[in-house]
């Protein structure tokens, strides 16, 4: 039997998503963007999932912030670790 899992700890200060994301401003299927970009948020996903770092993708996107991508993953992060997923 596997030893429980320890709750994360939240971050102090913990920032709000809607601060860096908004729903696609062009209406094309609601999917997020990063805000003030037409920038998908999926396709910060679709670079990491192809093995390019972050740096790669500001190059590719540069509109998106270092600040905005850190705050993505770190949504990511805390979505997958609230429960366990498996």
């Amino acid at each position: 039997m596997k030893p429980p899992r320890p709750n994360p700890t939240p971050s102090p200060n913990p920032v709000s998503l809607a601060d860096f994301i908004d729903p696609d401003p062009t209406g094309r299927r609601g999917n997020p963007v990063f805000r003030g970009t037409t920038v998908p948020v999926q396709a910060l996903f679709d670079h990491l999932a192809a093995g390019d770092p972050a740096d790669t993708f500001t190059l590719d996107f540069p509109e998106v912030t270092p600040e905005q991508i850190t705050a993505v993953l770190a949504a990511a992060k805390r979505h997958l670790l609230k429960s366990d997923p498996w």
